[in-house]
């Protein structure tokens, strides 16, 4: 059984950190009047600030995930989206894991997404643990794997591209002859639709994906 899983990730909400993060920022070393330091936080300063809170969106010790994006073998894409509790997020889709996957194939699901080993697995453990949540055993198996142990995750990127080289899902899929899932819509403006109140539409972006790496998965193992 495959359990094909996507995440959409943003950035912290906690004030602490955000107060911490505009405090760091800092202008270039050459700049040393005090006008120049001050022109420079005023023009620059915001921007720097903002590219910044947008990193923390990249890995799970204080980004969020919003969107959890997920099909079982060949059954429908299906998505889950809260951008304002993500623990309740999180206990709701480990309780459709319990409900979906059976019992007795706990450890011999194997979980398929496109970088999922470096970024979505991870950052599904790690948001898990700040919650205090356990997560699925399949998730939490699959997060344990090497990355290249593909009867338990199959990463399409590292299958593709080898380990440590990099391959983006758009390139993968246009090779391939696969619709790509990319449009309007990509993970470096998640963030500016959510925060738009687009939610919805960034989680049927999320099951796009999940619905093109699958393809990818078939033709890679001889499926399709």
């Amino acid at each position: 059984m495959d359990l094909h899983l996507d995440l959409e990730t943003i950035p912290t909400s906690r004030p602490d950190v955000m107060e911490e993060i505009k405090k760091s920022i800092k202008p270039p070393a050459t700049h040393k009047k005090v006008e120049t330091i001050a022109d420079w936080h005023r023009v620059e300063g915001p921007g720097a600030t903002d590219a910044a809170l947008r990193k923390t969106a990249l890995e799970g010790t204080f980004g969020k995930i919003c969107v959890i994006g997920w099909a079982i073998d060949d059954g429908d894409a299906q998505y889950l989206a809260n951008d304002k509790d993500e623990g309740s997020l999180l206990s709701e889709f480990h309780a459709i894991l319990q409900r979906e996957l059976r019992r007795s194939d706990d450890y011999t699901v194997r979980v398929v997404g496109h970088n999922v080993s470096a970024f979505d697995l991870r950052f599904f453990i790690q948001r898990s643990i700040v919650h205090g949540i356990q997560p699925h055993i399949c998730i939490a198996r699959a997060a344990r794997a090497k990355s290249w142990e593909s009867q338990v995750v199959f990463d399409t990127m590292i299958q593709w591209a080898g380990v440590g080289k990099t391959i983006k899902l758009d390139t993968l899929c246009k090779a391939l002859g696969i619709e790509s899932p990319k449009g309007e819509l990509d993970g470096s403006k998640v963030w500016d639709w959510v925060n738009a109140g687009r939610i919805k539409e960034v989680g049927e972006y999320c099951m796009k994906d999940v619905a093109a790496t699958r393809a990818v998965f078939k033709r890679m193992v001889y499926q399709s």
